[in-house]
């Protein structure tokens, strides 16, 4: 996900948080790819945590 975000941010001109981490890595500032790294695996467990819940919501059938 974060490697595709990559292209489409960078061909657009688009200003972003993936263009921000492959600055950083060309750049080998390790605390902004820490940071950007911690924060897009933070993004993707709450993510993937609301998924769930609401499909526990819209399907009776499936239990927590």
């Amino acid at each position: 996900l974060i490697g595709a975000a990559v292209p489409i941010e960078v061909i657009f001109s688009w200003g972003g948080a993936a263009q921000y981490a492959a600055t950083a890595i060309i750049q080998n500032d390790y605390p902004a790819i820490q940071a950007f790294v911690a924060v897009a695996g933070v993004v993707s467990v709450v993510t993937f945590l609301i998924v769930d819940l609401l499909y526990v919501v819209i399907d009776p059938r499936v239990r927590l």
